[in-house]
């Protein structure tokens, strides 16, 4: 049941979702500084590409993690979270579409605050 949901999820808009964390992360490895950033967009971004089966956890809330969220708040984060809101608000017109953009409102989330959570995978399904 997992599977067909993620693949469902790509064409709702997960590949997008998706892309967008892969082209943050991206040019956030340009620099050697913004390497720990980019890393931390391509987990979101194989998160973002199959999130049903996936939760979140948050492991070390910390001064670096509470500066490299600032940051990506003002760099960055803000852009993916609305992308990930609208997405989800258009989707939850539907009843179909309600359990899609839960998931998007989940990664909204994420987009605001990255640093300091762990993705695991569950095994609901």
């Amino acid at each position: 049941m997992r599977v067909v949901l993620n693949l469902l999820w790509m064409l709702c808009g997960g590949l997008l979702s998706s892309l967008g964390w892969l082209i943050f992360g991206c040019l956030w490895c340009v620099t050697i500084i913004g390497l720990p950033v980019g890393l931390q967009c391509f987990k979101l971004s194989s998160m973002s590409l199959n999130p049903f089966g996936k939760e979140t956890i948050t492991t070390n809330i910390g001064a670096v993690s509470f500066l490299m969220n600032v940051a990506w708040f003002v760099l960055g984060g803000l852009e993916l979270a609305l992308l990930n809101f609208m997405i989800g608000f258009v989707l939850c017109i539907t009843i179909i579409g309600i359990p899609f953009g839960k998931q998007f409102f989940k990664i909204a989330g994420l987009s605001l605050h990255p640093f300091g959570i762990q993705v695991i995978r569950t095994h609901v399904f």
